[in-house]
């Protein structure tokens, strides 16, 4: 029995040291998958990196954030699934760059209020009121993990596929070097272009008009 209890402490021993990375082949091309688990939260995180993180010009990243309905059902709601591919289909092309991905699902108020928020949104409130309304703010999501998971990549310096001028500060204030922001204007259509205005109108989201009338 010991000696079955001490090949097993071994077993285990080993699988803790075993790191959270691997390659992982997907449609834009060979990433590389790293997970950083938030203890706070035991929440896990993920960097996809393609290339070399270190180099003299900055490194393409976008910083994304989870969209169960978006990312994985292909939602019309938001933009968000559109975005998320658009945003690995740029890192191909380039040939190297970041992708973080944060477990911040409807802006950082989770799934359940994200839903409730969207039965607001039927009713005739836009996306900033439905979370107002059900007492969240309009956004509630943090990019200090998204700045620790960068350095731990390799990078610091970088170009950002956004449209959230806010997401920039909050980066810039963490002590990530962002030269240039990156427009990610995609997959506008009926279903969210009302949502894109509000974001646009409201929150402080670059968004030019003409790209909402398409």
């Amino acid at each position: 029995m010991r000696k079955l209890e001490k090949e097993q402490s071994h077993i285990l021993n080993e699988i803790e040291h075993v790191p959270a990375e691997a390659s992982l082949p997907t449609l834009h091309g060979e990433f590389r998958i790293r997970i950083f688990n938030d203890p706070s939260t035991g929440l896990d995180h993920v960097a996809l990196t393609m290339g070399e993180m270190v180099g003299p010009d900055p490194t393409p990243v976008r910083i994304h954030s989870e969209c169960l309905t978006g990312d994985a059902f292909g939602s019309l709601r938001c933009d968000c699934g559109p975005q998320l591919q658009a945003a690995l289909s740029v890192i191909q092309k380039i040939g190297y760059g970041c992708l973080v991905y944060l477990r911040q699902e409807g802006r950082g108020i989770g799934l359940k209020a994200k839903i409730q928020a969207y039965n607001l949104q039927d009713l005739g409130a836009d996306t900033l009121d439905a979370n107002l309304l059900l007492g969240h703010p309009a956004d509630a999501r943090d990019y200090t993990l998204a700045a620790t998971m960068l350095r731990a990549v390799g990078t610091d310096k970088i170009n950002l596929m956004t449209n959230n001028p806010e997401k920039v500060n909050q980066l810039v204030s963490l002590g990530i070097e962002v030269v240039q922001r990156l427009p990610l204007v995609v997959g506008v259509g009926d279903g969210n272009r009302d949502y894109l205005e509000t974001k646009a109108s409201r929150m402080g989201h670059e968004i030019p008009t003409e790209d909402l009338e398409q």
